[in-house]
């Protein structure tokens, strides 16, 4: 009997997902966080891409003829606004349930994104590639951190770039993103993260950079109560986000 190929996906978290799926885009919802946490990172991308790819940000839709993968897309909250920006969006989820929410959605919408309820092994045994990779508040959910990145790097096309989110394993974040998030603030339902998921940034860093991808940008996210919004931050103790480009 031959032992069962590695998988990155974590049934648990794809069944407590895919329990919430009809919530995703409810602004008032489960998924309230990510929907407060959307502008922020919207404009990270936006940036970061144009910037890579010598584009006008300020155009109406600067990502056209670029090739975009939201992988762990969910409900497609990220999907469906790289579209809208004029990319060629692939979005993948393991979970049924969510790419159906996510299908309906841009179909009411009038947006065009590929959903597919897919592995990230499964694209890359394909020979998927992309210009942009969107790993967003993915990682601390899968069942081996180091196998998602390296195979996520290996559809990374030269020139290209991948985005990562996540949040830092330190007591501060144990303290704020989960007793506090799910018990005081009650932003999250109980049991959304565990804290011996949580990836730490050299525990990104590893696989990325042995995937023949460069560390190019860092940067913390902070929630700022009085403005009631989400603001970038040199304070990587938390939530943060890390860019990574594979040489041209």
């Amino acid at each position: 009997m031959t032992n069962a190929s590695p998988t990155t996906i974590d049934q648990s978290e794809v069944d407590r997902f895919s329990a919430m799926a009809a919530e995703w885009w409810s602004p008032t919802g489960k998924f309230r966080p990510l929907h407060k946490f959307n502008p922020v990172r919207l404009s990270y991308i936006r940036d970061r891409v144009c910037a890579n790819f010598g584009r006008d940000a300020k155009s109406h839709r600067p990502f056209e003829g670029l090739r975009f993968l939201d992988i762990g897309c969910g409900g497609g909250l990220l999907s469906e606004p790289m579209a809208r920006m004029g990319a060629e969006v692939v979005g993948a989820d393991p979970s049924e349930k969510n790419i159906g929410i996510a299908q309906t959605h841009a179909r009411e919408s009038g947006v065009s994104v590929d959903y597919r309820a897919v592995s990230a092994e499964q694209l890359a045994e394909a020979g998927e590639t992309f210009d942009v990779i969107l790993n967003m508040e993915v990682v601390e959910h899968v069942a081996d951190v180091s196998l998602f990145i390296s195979t996520c790097t290996q559809m990374v096309r030269p020139g290209g770039l991948m985005f990562v989110a996540t949040i830092n394993r330190t007591f501060k974040a144990n303290a704020l993103a989960i007793f506090a998030a799910e018990n005081i603030l009650r932003w999250l339902p109980k049991g959304t993260h565990s804290y011996d998921k949580l990836v730490r940034p050299d525990e990104l860093e590893r696989p990325l950079t042995a995937g023949g991808l460069e560390i190019i940008d860092r940067t913390g996210v902070f929630y700022n109560v009085l403005q009631d919004r989400w603001n970038l931050s040199r304070d990587m103790d938390v939530n943060y986000m890390m860019l990574a480009k594979r040489p041209a």
